[in-house]
């Protein structure tokens, strides 16, 4: 019989040669490979070929063009000294020599200074402090990443294999450090493994923090609202909703009082920024198209975000089975992430985890990446060229046929999401167990 790309004998042919997956060997004592040992090491793997990919930028020191060229652009290195952090400055409370203060959210900030501390244990090691600073990041971003695979293959206990999607993803390998969005990603897998278990107040606390190093998570409790409605059983999601507010809150009310410009930054900088790059946006206006005035632009996209979330909304009330937290979160960031004013090639990852859970299928998630990579590599060869006079790189017509492959790319793979909340035969629930299945029709939502 003709295996299905969502059934569990699909995702484990592989897996079965490395120690099979659980409730077969995983608690014999023959097994030599557990599942997550054999996961963090994949991930070690993966990660360090990601290093290596970047090697050229850090022996070069992150110089134009060849930082685009070789597609090893980073943020980190470039903020070290733009942010004030080489002169050991503390961000929110000081800005920079230059007088710009950190656009980050606090959590980040946190992270970002303890790496600058420790930057400067190891500086004599190296050449250059930034070199050193960003072989630091690297460093310490492995552990959100380590966190994010087990995250993820801990919250589909009976198949953790699916998390290899994480490890083995080509945008994950790729984009892991341009800047430090493994941070709020990570926090994101583990509040859905904390759900997954029934633990409203974790999960209120890891999306809090998680919205306090990304504004991005937000949007993620708009499907637990979602789900809450639909079940008409309001009492977990309120209660981790509270968590929620009250972790954010602990976290950005002593930088917001002690000096509440330097904290403001991120939230100005954001809702003032003009239409950028990976934007459908700024594509048309590479074709000669018209486009929204600025003034305007902030309502525009607003509406047509809020139009999607309608739908989703209706999708998620109509559906015959009620969606998994995952599928509707991917929806949800899916709708954000076309719609937004801006789409940096690191964003793709924070879908990653929810693609794995929503629609663990290799086949789909791999036409989804491949459409994400070649906008990868078009954003840094136009950047490459950009504001230079007959620049043999991209041209703006080709980056924005990569940005509209981008978009489409992520329309497939949501649709095909839709495709599997509609109907009935809905391969992630067929084969789930009948504890997941009481996850996912009451105490998910």
């Amino acid at each position: 019989m003709k295996a299905d790309h969502n059934s569990p004998v699909s995702d484990s042919k592989i897996s079965e040669r490395l120690g099979g997956p659980f409730g077969q060997r995983a608690n014999r004592s023959y097994t030599l490979l557990p599942p997550l040992h054999v996961l963090i090491v994949l991930a070690a793997g993966t990660y360090s070929f990601g290093y290596l990919l970047d090697f050229s930028c850090v022996m070069d020191g992150w110089v134009d063009p060849q930082r685009y060229m070789h597609l090893c652009y980073s943020d980190i290195p470039a903020l070290y000294a733009d942010r004030g952090f080489i002169e050991g400055i503390v961000p929110y409370l000081q800005a920079g020599s230059n007088g710009i203060y950190l656009e980050y959210p606090v959590g980040t900030g946190i992270f970002i200074y303890i790496a600058a501390a420790l930057t400067g244990w190891v500086t004599s090691l190296y050449p250059d402090g930034y070199r050193a600073f960003f072989d630091v990041n690297v460093v310490l971003l492995f552990i959100p990443f380590v966190i994010t695979v087990i995250a993820t293959a801990l919250t589909q206990p009976r198949y953790p294999w699916r998390a290899a999607m994480v490890v083995f993803a080509p945008t994950m390998i790729l984009a892991a450090t341009i800047n430090w969005d493994l941070i709020p990603i990570a926090l994101v897998a583990v509040a859905f493994l904390a759900w997954s278990k029934d633990k409203a107040v974790l999960t209120g606390i890891f999306l809090g923090l998680a919205i306090a190093s990304k504004f991005y998570p937000i949007f993620l409790l708009v499907g637990f609202v979602l789900l809450a409605w639909r079940a008409k059983s309001w009492r977990p999601t309120l209660i981790m909703i509270v968590a929620a507010i009250g972790t954010f809150l602990a976290i950005n009310i002593p930088f917001a009082t002690a000096h509440f410009e330097g904290w403001a930054a991120f939230y100005t900088f954001n809702f003032g920024r003009a239409i950028d790059f990976g934007s459908f946006w700024y594509a048309i206006t590479q074709i000669g198209l018209p486009t929204v005035p600025e003034n305007l632009l902030n309502f525009a996209s607003t509406v047509i975000f809020a139009v999607l979330l309608v739908a989703i909304a209706i999708l998620v009330k109509k559906a015959p089975t009620t969606p998994t937290i995952a599928q509707i979160s991917f929806l949800i960031l899916a709708a954000f992430v076309i719609t937004n004013k801006v789409y940096s090639p690191q964003y793709v990852l924070w879908l990653v985890p929810l693609a794995v859970l929503a629609r663990p299928n290799w086949r789909d998630f791999l036409i989804w990446q491949f459409g994400e990579v070649i906008y990868f590599a078009a954003i840094w060869w136009f950047l490459a060229g950009y504001g230079i006079d007959d620049g043999k790189t991209l041209t703006p017509q080709w980056y924005a046929a990569a940005t509209f492959v981008h978009i489409a790319a992520t329309l497939y793979f949501a649709i095909w999401i839709v495709f599997d909340i509609s109907s009935r035969n809905d391969q992630l629930t067929k084969t789930a167990s009948k504890r997941e299945v009481v996850n996912r029709t009451s105490a998910l939502t």
